[in-house]
């Protein structure tokens, strides 16, 4: 996929196919090996077509320009760039040599291809009322209050923001939110491996017995996230666990020997090949057979979402172990993809970057790190990292994916715009710069636009949490005390482990000078404490940690 495809194709009086794949993906390999090796494929691909396999891990604009028909995802273009055909998923010989065939014969773009349309962006940087009652009641007529989960039918897996929804509104003593949750995090137990960890991607049938067996990070990273949270609020040991077991397939199978992240293992030890046999079988036996295909890839978006899984689960409980984990691989990213101005390569080297994710997530999981750490090195980047997008993906409303890419401006997309909006919104109140509040409502005018919020049927969660903490203000808590003080460090590990996820915890030693938003006045104690602040005041200091917890509990949580 390069600058010269089209000229070469306008040339040449061919078209460009462009087959999209993940290489984690089984029903990837099930095209190569039954479609992309069909002799009448082949034959009518050299005669008329320049064929372009792109793994879709590598190329973020691409990946989120045509999210909606992968993977493997089948594009055909003409000589100008103009899209002909769209198809998403698996197509069999027949139907491909067909489609082939169709397209040589009669080029005009297929019912697929859709006019760009015409969006008239928000002028405003929250929801409207009926738009969010709108979104609200999508998430909640669409829960399966059966099987757990959201939507009845296809896919079955966590989706975490809606999860994470559900947790906010029950810590304000929503129990029907708190069921959701609760229920669908014990659902999604079932999609982790229990030999070796880690979770895998989705179940199909409508339920959460036949898995797709690929690992990615993105799946893992975030619940992890999530996992730990749900342990921090309600104290289950299985979500403890969960968590733990996705940690632990990171740390076997996912870290590279430098100490950074891997991208994902294979559904298949034998490609193509449906592998529900081999993943039932113990470590001994997997092993004898062989490891499903590890892509070794290191990208920095992949390693800001294990980094900040791993930053949960520290301030969940601890453990220096994992700590170093996520340093480790924050310091190889910063040594070895970082950019000047702040931003991050998506890979060692990037054809079409830089990329909006890579930066995003890396800053997200600075923010993390300084969240469950006091650790000032960690908010600078976090800065850094935010100066950096807005300067490089600034779109006219929200961000958009990438930079200039040829004749090709990427869109925004929806994900990374929430989760843009909700780290510099945190941002701002950690260091009460406005720019940072600045950017959150940018963000937040492509996200509050009627078309763009409905584009996703009633996965709304994200854009309903991102307007809702635009809305307020943070849990905020501040330990006062040195950070050689054992006390202090106690008192910072149980605010650190608060399960929201919208919390503004800082450790203050005097020794460092102000914190990076001086907005209280502490008074100056003999020994450590901390101060729990919430509608416009502050608690008197709290010096024990049984009281911190329930001072928590009575100021924060329902």
């Amino acid at each position: 996929w390069s600058a010269d495809l089209f000229a070469r194709a306008k040339k040449e009086k061919k078209f460009v196919l462009l087959d999209l794949e993940a290489v984690w993906c089984h029903w990837c390999h099930v095209m190569d090996e039954k479609t992309y090796a069909n002799p009448k494929v082949v034959a009518l691909m050299k005669s008329k077509y320049i064929a372009v396999r792109v793994d879709q891990d590598s190329r973020p604009d691409l990946s989120n320009r045509y999210e909606d028909y992968g993977w493997p995802a089948t594009i055909v273009f003409n000589g100008d760039g103009g899209e002909i055909v769209k198809r998403r998923g698996y197509i069999p010989p027949e139907e491909m040599i067909s489609m082939l065939e169709a397209i040589i014969k009669d080029p005009t773009p297929g019912p697929s291809v859709e006019p760009p349309k015409k969006i008239e962006f928000s002028g405003g940087t929250t929801l409207s009322g009926d738009l969010r009652k709108e979104l609200r009641d999508k998430l909640t007529s669409n829960y399966d209050s059966k099987m757990g989960g959201w939507g009845t039918g296809g896919q079955k897996f966590l989706e975490w923001d809606s999860v994470e929804y559900c947790m906010a509104l029950a810590m304000s003593g929503d129990y029907k939110a708190e069921r959701m949750a609760r229920q669908t995090l014990a659902a999604q137990t079932k999609l982790i491996d229990p030999i070796w960890g880690g979770v895998y991607q989705y179940s199909t049938d409508g339920d959460w017995e036949h898995p797709h067996f690929e690992k990615i990070m993105q799946f893992q990273g975030e619940n992890l996230r999530i996992f730990a949270a749900a342990f921090c609020l309600w104290s289950d040991t299985t979500h403890l666990q969960a968590a733990e077991d996705i940690h632990r397939f990171l740390k076997d199978f996912l870290t590279s020997p430098e100490g950074a992240f891997y991208t994902s293992m294979d559904a298949d030890i034998v490609p193509g090949r449906h592998s529900s046999e081999y993943f039932n079988l113990s470590d001994a036996q997997r092993r004898k057979r062989g490891i499903p295909r590890i892509d070794k890839h290191v990208y920095s978006r992949e390693n800001g979402w294990a980094i900040t899984g791993l930053a949960a689960l520290y301030g969940a409980i601890g453990g220096e172990p994992t700590f170093q984990e996520a340093t480790r691989a924050a310091d190889w990213i910063i040594a070895n993809r970082g950019l000047p101005g702040g931003g991050f390569g998506h890979d060692a080297s990037d054809a079409g970057g830089p990329y909006l994710g890579d930066t995003l997530q890396m800053g997200r999981a600075f923010l993390a790190l300084y969240s469950v750490t006091g650790n000032r090195k960690w908010i600078d980047l976090a800065e850094k990292a935010a100066a950096f997008v807005d300067g490089k993906f600034k779109d006219k409303a929200g961000y958009a994916t990438a930079v200039q890419s040829g004749s090709h401006r990427p869109e925004p997309q929806l994900d990374e715009n929430v989760q843009l909006a909700r780290f510099t919104n945190l941002l701002f109140h950690y260091t009460g710069k406005k720019n940072y509040r600045g950017m959150a409502e940018h963000a937040m005018r492509y996200l509050a636009t009627p078309q763009i919020a409905r584009s996703r049927n009633f996965y709304v969660a994200g854009i309903l949490l991102a307007d809702s903490e635009i809305s307020s203000e943070p849990a905020h808590i501040t330990v006062v005390g040195r950070k050689d003080d054992p006390l202090a460090a106690v008192l910072f590990s149980t605010a650190a482990g608060h399960p929201s996820a919208y919390k503004r915890i800082e450790w203050w030693d005097r020794r460092e000078g102000p914190l990076p938003r001086d907005d209280v006045k502490y008074p100056t104690l003999k020994v450590a404490a901390a101060f729990i602040c919430a509608n416009n005041s502050c608690s008197p200091p709290v010096f024990r940690v049984d009281d911190l917890q329930k001072k928590i509990d009575k100021t924060l949580r329902r």
